[in-house]
């Protein structure tokens, strides 16, 4: 073992306030505030894919559920707009969750083997 025992994620954005409010009411996931109002959100297990690419690599975060369709579903119930459509993508049924800072998030269901199952 190498001694990793998680992973810690950056959103950077011009709406913190905003964002930390929808990350802890919308989406619900637990916090703890490491002071001064500055919350760090607990995520559900992750993992992480390398993906080839030419050029200079860059990073992405993507939301995985179980059924996109009844999380979605949950989701406009308390008002969170999405960028499209369901869509049928290569790894699996995704689409783009709007944040309150006018930037998105992927949410999906996977179609291909995770780490987590």
């Amino acid at each position: 073992m190498t001694g990793i025992s998680g992973v810690h994620a950056l959103i950077y954005s011009s709406e913190p306030d905003q964002m930390r409010a929808f990350f802890r009411d919308v989406l619900e996931l637990p916090s703890v505030d490491a002071g001064g109002g500055w919350l760090i959100f607990a995520l559900p297990p992750a993992e992480v894919a390398v993906h080839p690419i030419d050029g200079a690599g860059h990073h992405e975060l993507f939301l995985m559920c179980d059924d996109i369709h009844a999380t979605v579903a949950s989701l406009r119930e308390k008002g969170v707009e999405f960028a499209g459509d369901i869509s049928d993508r290569r790894f699996g049924l995704a689409t783009d969750m709007a944040l309150p800072d006018g930037s998105t998030l992927t949410l999906y269901e996977p179609k291909h083997p995770t780490a987590l199952r």
